[in-house]
């Protein structure tokens, strides 16, 4: 799975469908990361204001990582492939 994260939404987006691929209930990630499952769930709907900790708790808790990089211009085509 890849994703791009540009904005909390997105990150929301990947977390949660990381999630549901692994068949995790919310309370389920929260007992495997140590976070409440509230916050779980504001995370999952791209609310901004989340620690860093808390991002790469959840993160690990879901065996994913977390790849910096340049971001890119983007071109229209770009964007098609984004949801595939």
């Amino acid at each position: 799975m890849q994703n791009f994260v540009r904005i909390p939404r997105d990150l929301g987006h990947a977390i949660r469908q990381a999630r549901r691929e692994k068949n995790l209930t919310q309370a389920d990630l929260a007992t495997r990361s140590g976070v409440w499952q509230e916050t779980i769930s504001k995370v999952e709907a791209g609310r901004g204001g989340t620690k860093l900790d808390t991002i790469l708790a959840l993160l690990a808790a879901l065996e994913l990582e977390l790849l910096v990089r340049t971001r890119s211009k983007g071109s229209a085509s770009d964007f098609d492939n984004i949801f595939e």
